[in-house]
């Protein structure tokens, strides 16, 4: 499953022909990469690839005023084939992305507690103002929101109060220890 191939291909279906800077411009409406790994920067190749692959073809292209011109894509039928079987496997992909803090607490022994207590706090602020601006985002979006959409929201911010109390359980355990 690739996120940034789905979401090109679902932007095209469902917004229909458009040049890649529309696309990128959705992702960054939608502020993707607050709630996914797409890279708005990256769809341009991947664009060019699915092209490539006949996922989509070059509808047009096009110049409004002085910008450079632009192409436009349209999904193809195979295309629309690749986002059903991309859109089901994200849908059935369950499995816990590696967290680098875990590694990296398995080499804390040289560490003092204060040290580790430290940054741990430091790093549960950091958590703590995602999950605010997460909730934030959630008040602003609500209105404009339909469908299942508000159930991103709330998975993503279900996931960071998860991450933010294990944060506080590491913190009462450093607590303990020293």
């Amino acid at each position: 499953m690739n996120s940034t191939r789905l979401f090109a291909l679902s932007a095209l279906a469902r917004g229909g022909a458009m040049h890649g800077y529309a696309i990128r411009q959705a992702a960054q409406l939608d502020r993707t990469e607050l709630w996914t790994d797409v890279k708005p920067g990256s769809l341009y190749s991947v664009l060019k690839r699915m092209a490539d692959e006949g996922l989509v073809r070059v509808a047009r292209t096009e110049r409004d005023g002085n910008p450079p011109e632009r192409t436009v894509f349209e999904i193809t039928e195979a295309g629309r084939a690749e986002l059903v079987r991309q859109r089901d496997a994200a849908l059935l992909d369950v499995r816990l992305r590696p967290d680098p803090v875990d590694l990296a607490l398995q080499f804390t022994p040289d560490l003092s507690p204060d040290r580790l207590t430290t940054l741990f706090t430091v790093r549960r602020q950091a958590v703590a103002e995602q999950l605010a601006q997460f909730r934030r985002e959630q008040v602003t979006a609500a209105p404009d929101l339909t469908g299942l959409e508000p159930l991103i929201f709330e998975h993503c911010v279900a996931r960071l109060e998860a991450e933010l109390a294990w944060h506080d359980r590491v913190l009462d355990r450093l607590r303990e220890t020293t």
